[in-house]
């Protein structure tokens, strides 16, 4: 047991030598050692405050992101909602002059038919009158006169034309 409490001429030396040893490391070895835990604590502090700076300016160019594609999304809409307005407009205007360019060839035609029509009536007429005298001049034996001819021609076509009225 002596082994393990040690005798005065033995502690007080190794008492004198901490103390000494202590001193000079106090003096020349933790100064060092505190500037570069120091260092190394402010080192980390301002690298934390980096990230932070760095986190908050990515969090702000997020948003700047988010805003710029909403507003993209947005024009896209309007340009497209646009697109499809001028294309319902052109559609609606190439209807309205087809169908208008429909009706005046319709209406044109109608009147050429209704001219052929009224040429081919009249026509008809002078033929059928003229063939009616002939027939009738034939049956009453008797050859008409200009005058006479043109006389039964115009009561006919007035007759005719009045039946064809009806």
């Amino acid at each position: 047991m002596d082994l393990l409490i040690p005798t005065a001429q033995d502690f007080f030396p190794a008492l004198v030598a901490f103390i000494v040893i202590f001193i000079v490391a106090w003096k020349f070895v933790w100064p060092p050692i505190t500037d570069m835990l120091d260092q190394r604590a402010t080192n980390i502090r301002e690298s934390l405050e980096r990230a932070e700076a760095a986190k908050i300016e990515a969090e702000r160019l997020l948003e700047e992101y988010k805003e710029t594609m909403a507003e993209a999304r947005k024009e896209a809409g309007q340009i497209l909602q646009q697109a499809k307005q001028a294309a319902e407009s052109t559609r609606t205007e190439a209807y309205t002059k087809a169908q208008a360019e429909y009706d005046d060839m319709l209406a044109k035609a109608r009147e050429a038919i209704d001219g052929e029509k009224k040429a081919a009536i009249a026509q008809l007429q002078a033929s059928v009158a003229e063939l009616s005298v002939s027939v009738a001049g034939k049956l009453i034996g008797a050859e008409l006169s200009e005058q006479d001819h043109l006389k039964v021609i115009e009561k006919y076509v007035a007759e005719a034309g009045g039946l064809n009225a009806n």
